[in-house]
């Protein structure tokens, strides 16, 4: 069967039901902001934001994604964000973690794209090497970035991973990752930088549910999301480019956790059975993240 899976007509099974399941997530890593702020310009949404972070209402909005997280019932793990790493608090990017069927834990390290952003990932290293996971790394001659779970996005409760390429990720780096962790991977090319990562374009949202804005997506990537979903939402332009409506979190395939103000998305997840909770990210979103950037889930 392919493992490295590009188009539609490569899909070696009818159902999502057809591929192994894997553990809904009981753990999130969360970095705290203390020296977030907007420092350099490195995607679209960062333009005209150096200096202009209120660190003040950052720390009440991101305490305020904590306690939601925890209120849905998963356990809580902090690491100390460090002085010069502004963007260390987006931790969704410089891993990609996964638990094998005998439950051993693993986790890919991130190359970064950016230069101002490579010395964050040591010390997400050190974090999983003191919580037991076995190390993994990719080959930085051969692949030139790759940036965690940042692009490469877990199927709820199924052995996929969709893996995200084009700005901040190479293609190469799937393969490498599939191999290793002998799970297949539905790649998906992000056709415009404003949505550098996938997951600000792409949110799974269960086993058969996935949130998208459909612009983002080639021709192909929207042929494989739509033959492995059942649902598929889309987002309005606006609120997927000003309210990062696709960068929600939904960890348990019931509550949604998701910039406040997404009105027609809102109403779409409640249609579909969703509990969403609204919450603020102003000041994250002047980086170019919200609440699937500010987390790792884990098991």
């Amino acid at each position: 069967m392919p493992q490295l899976i590009t188009t539609a007509e490569q899909l070696f099974f009818n159902s999502i039901d057809d591929l192994s399941s894997m553990p809904l997530p009981t753990d999130v890593l969360m970095v705290r902001p203390l020296h977030y702020s907007v420092d350099y310009v490195i995607n679209p949404h960062m333009a005209n934001q150096v200096g202009k972070v209120d660190t003040t209402e950052a720390h009440k909005e991101w305490k305020m994604v904590r306690s939601l997280f925890d209120r849905i019932g998963l356990n809580v793990r902090i690491i100390e964000d460090q002085d010069g790493l502004p963007d260390m608090v987006f931790c969704a990017n410089q891993s990609l973690p996964y638990i094998n069927e005998e439950d051993h834990r693993h986790v890919f390290m991130s190359i970064m794209h950016a230069e101002q952003r490579k010395k964050e990932v040591p010390y997400f290293e050190q974090w999983y090497r003191q919580n037991g996971h076995e190390i993994h790394y990719l080959d930085e001659r051969k692949i030139e970035n790759f940036e965690g779970c940042g692009d490469a996005i877990w199927h709820s409760g199924r052995r996929l991973l969709w893996g995200g390429y084009g700005h901040r990720s190479s293609l190469d780096a799937y393969q490498t990752i599939s191999d290793t962790f002998n799970v297949p991977v539905i790649t998906l090319e992000l056709a415009d930088e404003t949505f550098y990562h996938l997951d600000t374009c792409f949110c799974v949202l269960d086993e058969h549910t996935a949130l998208i804005y459909p612009e983002a997506f080639t021709e192909h990537g929207l042929e494989l999301i739509h033959a492995v979903f059942n649902r598929v939402i889309e987002a309005a332009e606006y609120e997927a480019e000003e309210l990062f409506a696709c960068n929600a979190c939904c960890p348990d395939g019931r509550n949604v956790i998701i910039q406040q103000g997404c009105t027609d998305v809102n109403k779409k997840l409640q249609d579909a059975g969703f509990s969403v909770h609204e919450v603020s990210t102003s000041e994250f979103l002047k980086s170019g993240g919200s609440v699937f950037c500010m987390k790792m889930l884990l098991w």
